[in-house]
């Protein structure tokens, strides 16, 4: 069963990302404040639901939350200041739509670029360990496909509708038929070294 708060006096909120390990689309990342003691059966680390499971956890988390906040780092600016890096940007844009404002970040993984004026904790596996980080994860992963879904659309050959962007052998197959399209990281690795 997940945890409903790391402590019980502070306003909480569960940060996690989506897409760090992609080969193209944006880095998206989500900030949750839940309730005190806040419950819900079904919600766990978003990898571990299936797709529509995460599609209708996400309309029950906007429903419940106190206040979410998503935030986004796009292909060109992961580029520019690398991953990790892009990853700590979309969670404090995450954090910057949040109505309400929060006393302490629970950060999923085991490093943060600490936001201004608000603690954190580094809580490793957090999205199996707390509700919120949980939602977090659940918001950021549905967000994405979203996106991916529609890029999907315009650059069909690349399978984005089943990859989302990640490194299947069908996604680097067409990189390597076709080339890049303007959504690709172009820093990363796209093919095997040969």
């Amino acid at each position: 069963m997940l945890k409903s708060n790391f402590q019980k006096k502070l306003i909480e909120a569960g940060c996690d990302e989506a897409g760090r390990g992609c080969l193209a689309g944006p880095v998206y990342a989500a900030a949750v404040i839940l309730p005190k003691n806040y419950k819900n059966a079904l919600l766990n680390d978003s990898k571990k639901l299936s797709e529509k499971k995460r599609n209708l956890l996400r309309i029950q988390i906007e429903k419940d939350a106190i206040a979410f906040g998503i935030g986004i780092v796009d292909n060109l600016e992961i580029d520019e200041i690398n991953i990790l890096n892009a990853s700590f940007l979309a969670m404090h844009r995450a954090v910057d739509q949040l109505k309400t404002k929060p006393e302490l970040l629970l950060i999923d993984g085991n490093r943060f670029k600490p936001y201004p004026d608000i603690a954190h904790e580094c809580i490793i596996k957090g999205d199996a360990k707390f509700l919120s980080i949980a939602a977090a994860s659940v918001l950021a992963k549905t967000y994405r496909d979203e996106f991916m879904y529609e890029a999907d659309r315009k650059h069909p050959e690349y399978a984005w509708i089943n990859n989302k962007g990640y490194p299947t052998k069908a996604h680097r197959n067409a990189i390597k038929e076709i080339g890049t399209t303007n959504l690709h990281r172009l820093t990363f690795r796209l093919l095997p070294a040969q």
